[in-house]
C-alpha cells in the first residue's frame, strides 16, 4: 500500500532543504529592496539585474514550497503535475551544481572565485555552498516522496510498458533526441578536453571548472538521450527508475540551463550580452531538445501511471489518491474518491 504519512528521511530531507535556501532567500529580498550587500551598487540597481532577481528569488520560493509540501500529508494530494513539472526544472539545474561546484573547488581550489567583479567571493561560497546543499536534499525528499506516492510506476521493470496508441510517437521522439543529445553532448564533451573551435574569444578563459561543467554536461545529455530512448523502447528488466533518473535529470538540465542562458542573453544587461561561437547554438537546442524530452516523458510517466493504477484502457486514478483511500481517517475518503468516478 502507498505510503501516506512522511517518512523520517523524507522530512529530514525537506527541512534541510528549506533551511539551506533561506540563506539565499534572504539575500535576494536585500537586492530586490535596494541593499547592495555583497555587490556593486551599480549592478544591484540595474533593472535587469532586479528583473533577473525576482525571477530567481520566484524559482527558489516555489521549490521551498515543495520541499515543504514533501514533510505534509497535504503533499500527497497535490496534481501529479503541479509537482513533477518544478521539480523536473528544479533537480535538472541543481544536479549540474551538485557535482561540478565541489569538483571545482577540489581542482582549483580559491582560484574558481573571480578576482574582480560585481559579486563578492563571499557571496558566491555562501550561494554555491547552499545551492549544493538544497539540491542534495531536495533530491532526496523528492525521491522519497515519488516512492511513497508512485512505487508501482517507479519499480515496474523497464520491459513492462504500456501499448498505447502514442507509442510509435514516443518511439520516433526518443530517436531523434538521442541523435541530438549525441550531438549536443559531443561538442560539450570536445570542449571539455580541450577543443577550441567554436569558443571564439573564450578559449583563452576556459578554466577546469569549464571543462568539468562542459564535460557534466555534455555526458548527462547523452546518458539522457539513451535512457529515454530504453524506457520508451522497454529494453531490459531493470526498475523503471533507473533510467528515470537519468532521463530526469539530464532533460531537465538541458532545458533549465538553456532557457536560463537564453533570458540572461536576451535581456542583456551586466549578465548579459552575445553567446559567442557555437554557444549560443549549443543552448538553443539544449532547451528545445530537453522540452521536447521532457514532453515525451511526461506521455510515458501518464500511461505508465494509468496501467499501474487498473490497467490501460480502465479509470485512472492517481496512486496517491488511491492510497488515501485505504487510510483509518474517513476524512480523507471524499478527496481521493471525488472526479474518478
Amino acid at each position: 500500500m502507498t505510503r501516506t504519512k512522511p517518512s523520517i528521511g523524507r522530512v529530514t530531507a525537506a527541512i534541510v532543504t528549506i533551511a539551506a535556501m533561506l540563506p539565499y532567500l534572504t539575500l535576494k529580498i536585500l537586492w530586490m529592496a535596494g541593499n547592495p550587500l555583497g555587490l556593486d551598487p551599480a549592478f544591484v540597481d540595474d533593472p535587469t539585474v532586479v528583473a533577473l532577481n525576482a525571477m530567481t528569488f520566484g524559482m527558489d520560493a516555489v521549490g521551498l514550497v515543495m520541499a515543504l509540501a514533501f514533510t505534509m500529508r497535504w503533499g500527497m494530494r497535490l496534481p501529479a503535475w503541479l509537482v513533477l513539472l518544478p521539480l523536473w526544472v528544479g533537480t535538472g539545474l541543481l544536479s549540474v551544481i551538485v557535482v561540478t561546484a565541489p569538483l571545482g573547488v577540489l581542482v582549483e581550489g580559491a582560484d574558481v572565485l573571480p578576482d574582480a567583479g560585481p559579486i563578492q567571493p563571499w557571496v558566491i561560497m555562501v550561494v554555491y555552498s547552499g545551492f549544493v546543499v538544497q539540491g542534495v536534499g531536495l533530491m532526496i525528499s523528492f525521491a522519497l516522496y515519488a516512492r511513497d506516492r508512485w512505487p508501482h510506476v517507479l519499480t515496474a521493470p523497464v520491459a513492462d510498458r504500456p501499448l498505447t496508441s502514442t507509442l510509435p510517437f514516443q518511439a520516433v521522439v526518443a530517436r531523434g533526441a538521442l541523435l541530438f543529445t549525441l550531438l549536443i553532448g559531443g561538442i560539450r564533451l570536445a570542449w571539455a578536453f580541450g577543443v577550441s573551435a567554436g569558443l571564439p574569444g573564450v578559449a583563452d578563459d576556459y578554466s577546469p571548472s569549464s571543462a568539468l561543467l562542459d564535460g557534466f554536461k555534455g555526458l548527462l545529455a547523452i546518458g539522457a538521450g539513451a535512457a529515454l530512448l530504453a524506457m520508451v523502447a522497454g529494453a531490459g528488466r531493470a526498475p523503471f527508475w533507473k533510467p528515470l533518473v537519468v532521463a530526469w535529470l539530464g532533460s531537465g538540465a538541458m532545458f533549465g540551463w538553456g532557457l536560463y542562458a537564453m533570458i540572461v542573453t536576451v535581456t542583456g544587461g551586466p549578465l548579459g550580452g552575445n553567446s559567442p561561437g557555437l554557444v549560443g547554438v549549443v543552448q538553443l537546442f539544449e532547451t528545445l531538445t530537453g522540452l521536447v524530452m521532457g514532453m515525451c516523458g511526461a506521455f510515458l510517466l501518464a500511461e505508465r501511471s494509468r496501467r499501474a493504477a487498473g490497467g490501460s484502457g480502465g479509470r485512472h486514478v492517481q496512486a496517491a489518491e488511491h492510497a488515501l483511500e485505504g487510510e483509518d481517517r474517513e476524512g480523507d475518503r471524499a478527496p481521493a474518491d471525488h472526479g474518478h468516478r
